[in-house]
């Protein structure tokens, strides 16, 4: 998608820097962008653009629906500049991904950070049970992943 991407930036700004615009050339680019972009942003900004580069693309057209056109044309050309230029700076944090351990003791609501007794990794199932028991209103297989997690906890290491 990044050669895509790059595509219809270069078509879009040949577009806006030449003398006389080519208003049914830049239709023909953005309605390719509203349907094939996977960017949501683009998507909106290109399908936005239509009808004003519609309305300018005839031979015709008054300078209203020129400048309009232009306008959202400027719109779109930002988008894809904004998608196609390098970011730089801090990298976005990886996703990490919880050890199964960890998990256990988010459905527990139990702490990750120190060691827990065999008593409070109880009281916290009987907690946390209380809300998931199908007979109160949860979930069997929500109920029975607690207990799955509880005897995981309580196995010694």
């Amino acid at each position: 998608m990044d050669r895509k991407l790059s595509e219809w930036k270069l078509g879009v700004d040949r577009i806006w820097w030449a003398a006389t615009p080519d208003y049914a050339d830049a239709m023909r680019i953005v309605a390719e962008i509203a349907d094939l972009s996977e960017e949501t942003l683009l998507r909106q900004a290109a399908t936005q653009a239509l009808p004003s580069l519609r309305n300018a693309s005839p031979g015709n057209a008054d300078g209203n629906a020129k400048d309009a056109a232009r306008r959202r044309l400027r719109i779109v050309r930002e988008v894809l500049h904004t998608l196609a230029s390098p970011r730089f700076g801090r990298r976005e944090a990886s996703v990490k991904v919880p050890t199964l351990e960890e998990r256990y003791r988010q459905l527990l609501e139990l702490p990750l950070d120190r060691r827990l007794s065999a008593a409070e990794i109880h009281r916290a199932y009987k907690h946390v049970a209380k809300r998931a028991h199908p007979d109160a209103g949860g979930s069997a297989e929500e109920f029975l992943e607690l207990a799955a997690a509880r005897e995981a906890l309580m196995k010694p290491k």
